[in-house]
């Protein structure tokens, strides 16, 4: 899978932005896309598409700050996103094979849990509406 490339300094919510807080349990990036982490450590970590772990592979927003694990972080869940790369507009998002990374609908491969991140509504903007069935695609 081909990732967009996220500069996390340019990452900022948008106006209609919905955001939770909360604590990192592993080294996160501006722009990655994570999970809570309920059943163990109740703290967000890095999604994944083909983890052999089903509530890694169903993400629920995108980190507006970079923490390590144990520091505060900022999560949107959903609403307009400056994503901090370029992307299409019109295109779907998907959370990729890289944990906590975002490729465009193009690169999802068979054997991944397909999940939708948000659509591209510019050039730099994300709508971030995820949807994660966790159903493998074969």
């Amino acid at each position: 899978m081909v990732d967009i490339t996220v500069t996390a300094a340019n990452v900022a919510s948008g106006a209609n932005a919905k955001v939770t807080h909360g604590t990192a349990g592993a080294t996160i990036t501006a722009g990655q896309v994570v999970y809570y982490d309920a059943a163990s450590t109740a703290k967000w970590l890095l999604a994944d598409t083909d983890s052999a772990t089903s509530a890694v592979r169903v993400p629920q927003g995108i980190a507006l700050n970079g923490a390590s694990s144990g520091q505060p972080i900022a999560v949107q869940t959903d609403g307009q996103i400056t994503i901090g790369a370029t992307i299409a507009a019109g295109v779907a998002y998907y959370l990729s094979g890289t944990p906590g990374g975002i490729c465009p609908v193009a690169d999802v491969a068979a054997d991944d849990y397909p999940a939708i991140i948000g659509i591209g509504v510019s050039t730099a903007i994300l709508d971030i509406n995820i949807v994660a069935p966790n159903v493998i695609l074969v």
